[in-house]
């Protein structure tokens, strides 16, 4: 098992990955897309931090690891082949999202570009500046496996000049289809609209290249596939669009007073941060990062879609059940989020019956991809997660456990 995860020989085994787990020895944890298991290394640099200020006080504590703090944005912007300067920290992918969002300009007639699995909160946006703004709200249809269709996406932008944004959804909430979003970028680039990529569910379970992607902006959490503390979560801002954003709501960090009269917006991307942040969260953010550097995310993603394809192969065969990842049988290019019904129980009470037996899980509800899950006529899929840290052995447990429900 340990050769195919294809781990440098200096870096860890996954004994020790499993060992950096403590949560792997206690239960079946196949839900890492809702919230990962945290690394051991990243607690303890939390509670050492909370230590520390427990000891010195919070200030004290914060100017006494300023070096190390400043070392998180070099780590995210590595991870995302960035820049420093085009790196913000926030407290979710949310807060990320809808700061870059809601900081673009509108006017009436302005288009948004989106696809029919947008999370439903960031829909819920769209719908927002519809209604302040008289912005439209465009859904491009999919492909047969899932896909934003590209044909599509490029003749809406060639016979749509007032496009203001393309928001798109990396990997739906509600299955497994990785979404072509280079493919995506390079149209935007084509015809010079800003692109908006959620990634919520891919940073950290793949690479990350935003030069490649050709996204303006990227939003995500640490809390999934990063395995960093809950509320943590970063914000890229591509340099070149910086200064034509503001967001809604500065304070003295992101911006400077400069009269009575005027302000000046700070020249990076953290002028989409605020002045009081969780420093504790924020060092556990910048050690989950550089815990997934040293793996590497070549072989992580390797691992995890190897993981996630004997899942979907195992429960395809049981009767009963299916599988309701797009595109799947087809090869298109998946992730590490496996989502199935079961002919005689709800995904709700699945998950609970797994529970029970110490087999975690999530489920994903119809109002979280409206659309999507309308057109397919889906009430809620379970949704099944996988990270490097699981086995071959847990998904014959896992099988074997629904296969007697």
């Amino acid at each position: 098992m340990e050769d195919s995860l294809h781990i440098d020989p200096a870096l860890p085994s996954l004994a020790q990955l499993r060992a950096d787990t403590p949560g792997c020895a206690e239960q079946i944890f196949f839900h890492n897309s809702g919230s990962g298991l945290p690394l051991r290394p990243v607690v303890d640099r939390v509670i050492e931090h909370l230590r520390l200020e427990e000891r010195i006080g919070g200030y004290e504590a914060e100017a006494a690891v300023e070096n190390e703090l400043t070392q998180v944005y070099a780590s995210i912007a590595t991870l995302l082949n960035a820049h420093p300067a085009e790196i913000a920290l926030t407290e979710s992918a949310t807060r990320s999202w809808e700061m870059a969002f809601f900081a673009l300009p509108w006017h009436a007639g302005d288009i948004i570009l989106t696809a029919p699995n947008e999370y439903a909160s960031n829909y819920i946006a769209f719908l927002q500046v519809a209604r302040r703004f008289g912005v439209r709200v465009v859904v491009v249809e999919t492909d047969a496996t899932g896909a934003v269709d590209l044909d599509a996406l490029a003749e809406t932008l060639a016979h749509e000049p007032r496009v203001r944004l393309i928001a798109l959804t990396h990997i739906p909430t509600n299955n497994g289809r990785v979404q072509p979003a280079a493919e995506v970028g390079a149209l935007a680039r084509r015809h010079r609209v800003t692109y908006l990529l959620d990634a919520c569910q891919s940073a950290g379970q793949m690479p990350l290249d935003v030069q490649t992607l050709g996204c303006d902006l990227l939003s995500t959490t640490g809390r999934k596939y990063l395995r960093a503390p809950r509320g943590t979560g970063f914000l890229y801002v591509r340099q070149g669009l910086l200064e034509q954003l503001e967001p809604m709501h500065v304070d003295m960090f992101a911006a400077e007073l400069t009269s009575a009269e005027s302000y000046r917006m700070r020249p990076d991307a953290r002028r989409f941060e605020g002045f009081e942040s969780s420093i504790a969260c924020r060092l556990g953010l910048g050690t989950a990062v550089r815990y997934a550097l040293a793996i590497g995310l070549t072989p992580i993603a390797a691992r995890i879609q190897e993981l996630a394809a004997l899942l979907r192969r195992h429960l395809s065969t049981i009767p009963g059940v299916t599988v309701q990842d797009l595109g799947w049988r087809e090869g298109a290019p998946q992730c590490g989020i496996v989502t199935f019904t079961h002919d005689r129980l709800a995904p709700a009470a699945l998950t609970q019956q797994l529970a029970e037996q110490r087999i975690v899980i999530g489920a994903s509800v119809r109002s979280s991809t409206l659309l999507d899950m309308e057109a397919r006529r889906l009430d809620a899929v379970a949704r099944a997660s996988l990270h490097y840290y699981n086995t071959e052995e847990e998904i014959e447990r896992f099988v074997a456990a629904i296969q007697l429900l």
